[in-house]
């Protein structure tokens, strides 16, 4: 680890030292967000967020809205960003919910609020049903399946909702038989998927 502390003078070409992200679009565009330096974390990056907010631009504002596997924050803070109404963020890792926290802080974003907990367990609760929910869980687990269906029975999903699922390439997705897919795009090992709830 102490390797990528020492070059300071080159952390504009290395963003695993400097741990940040750059918010892409709406009334925090431009700015750089912090994210704990978590193995394994993968950020979704400034391509594929450009490429998913073009696909919901129309969707997002007033919206309520659901991170599972928030990691990063990059797409909940994005959708705020764009004019989302509120945001869940779900994230396991207590060192990268705190900075989640920490950042909402920082961006005044009271609308943003923070599960320190597993997506099946948030899930598993009671809660306000969401228009937007984005599935982004770590590429190294095999979490689709099950959360999919988790999601679908949980109760927060509300009629018409839009479900984003990014997941590696070549992995097969199994779906509820009521989701209907609206945009799909592959990217490098990168598979973008929306569907609509029916």
């Amino acid at each position: 680890m102490s390797r990528h502390r020492k070059p300071r003078s080159q952390s504009n070409r290395q963003p695993q030292a400097q741990s940040q992200l750059r918010i892409i679009g709406g009334r925090w565009r431009g700015r750089k967000i912090a994210f704990a330096p978590i193995e394994g974390l993968r950020p979704t990056g400034d391509r594929l967020r450009e490429t998913l907010f073009n696909w919901l631009q129309f969707y997002l504002p007033g919206s309520r809205c659901l991170d599972l596997f928030a990691g990063s924050g990059a797409l909940g803070l994005e959708a705020l960003s764009r004019g989302a109404a509120a945001v869940d963020f779900v994230e396991l890792d207590p060192g990268a919910a705190r900075t989640l926290r920490e950042q909402l802080k920082v961006l005044e974003a009271d609308n943003g609020q923070v599960h320190n907990c597993p997506a099946q367990v948030f899930l598993s609760q009671p809660g306000q049903p969401c228009n937007l929910v984005f599935v982004d869980p770590p590429f190294a687990g095999d979490l689709w399946a099950e959360t999919l269906s988790a999601l679908e029975t949980s109760g927060r999903l509300a009629p018409g909702a839009l479900i984003y699922v990014e997941s590696p390439r070549e992995t097969p997705l199994a779906v509820p038989g009521n989701w209907q897919l609206e945009k799909e795009k592959q990217a490098g090992q990168v598979k973008m998927q929306l569907f609509t709830r029916g």
